[in-house]
C-alpha cells in the first residue's frame, strides 16, 4: 500500500520550492528595462526564456495540483486512463503521474 502522507509531503514541498521561482521569475520579469538597446535585446531573449520557465513551472503546479486532488479522492497511484495500478517506482521519480507507464508509452 502506498505511504500517501508521504508522497504528499513531498508534492507539497514541490508545489512551495515551483511558487518561490515562479515567484523570482515574476520579478525578474518586470524588472526595469535597460537602457542600452543592444542589453534591451538580450533582456527580451532572457524574457523570452524565463517565460517559457514559468509556463513549464505553471504546468507542473497544475499536475500537483491534481495529485494532491487524488490524494483526497482516494484514487492516488490509479492510471487515470486504464484503472491499474502506477508503479511505486514511477510514482517516487513522479510523484505528481496520473497514468500508468502503459499508458504514457502509448
Amino acid at each position: 500500500m502506498l505511504d500517501t502522507a508521504l508522497f504528499k509531503d513531498r508534492l507539497l514541498g514541490r508545489k512551495h520550492e515551483l511558487y518561490r521561482r515562479l515567484h523570482k521569475i515574476e520579478g525578474d520579469l518586470e524588472a526595469t528595462p535597460n537602457p542600452d538597446a543592444e542589453e534591451r535585446a538580450t533582456e527580451r531573449e532572457n524574457d523570452e526564456v524565463l517565460e517559457e520557465l514559468g509556463n513549464t513551472g505553471l504546468d507542473e503546479l497544475a499536475a500537483i495540483d491534481a495529485a494532491l486532488d487524488r490524494i483526497e479522492a482516494g484514487t492516488f497511484g490509479i492510471c487515470a486512463k486504464c484503472g491499474n495500478p502506477i508503479s511505486p517506482k514511477r510514482l517516487e521519480a513522479v510523484p505528481q503521474a496520473a497514468l500508468c507507464e502503459e499508458c504514457i508509452k502509448r
